[in-house]
């Protein structure tokens, strides 16, 4: 599988492929699926439930809102901060097939 995501400090990312991914079939266009913002999912002001929060600088669950048609795919964050795996699915439940994880490549400094 060839989709990867590159994170930057600003909360945006680009992706490649990432249409090839099964969580990609929910959105609109899978095949539009190449940039847009991410957050940390972060305990809302009550603590009775998460929120995507820009403010959230530590998680293990994303939010990842493409652009243009703002359709948003979570990804589960598992592993240790220096060998860290993300799982994009719509359900924690059903995790990923074993090629749907992108792996941190510290090389490239991108998921793949």
């Amino acid at each position: 599988m060839g989709a990867s995501l590159t994170f930057r400090a600003d909360r945006t990312f680009t992706s490649e492929h990432f249409d090839e991914l099964p969580v990609a079939s929910g959105c609109g266009d899978p095949a539009a699926l190449s940039s847009g913002r991410w957050a940390f999912y972060a305990p809302d002001e009550t603590g009775s439930r998460r929120t995507a929060d820009d403010a959230a600088t530590r998680g293990t669950v994303l939010s990842l809102t493409f652009s243009p048609d703002d359709c948003t795919v979570h990804a589960y964050l598992f592993g240790d901060e220096d060998d860290p795996v993300l799982c994009p699915t719509r359900d924690p439940d059903d995790g990923c097939r074993a090629d749907g994880y992108l792996r941190w490549d510290n090389e490239a400094r991108i998921m793949k």
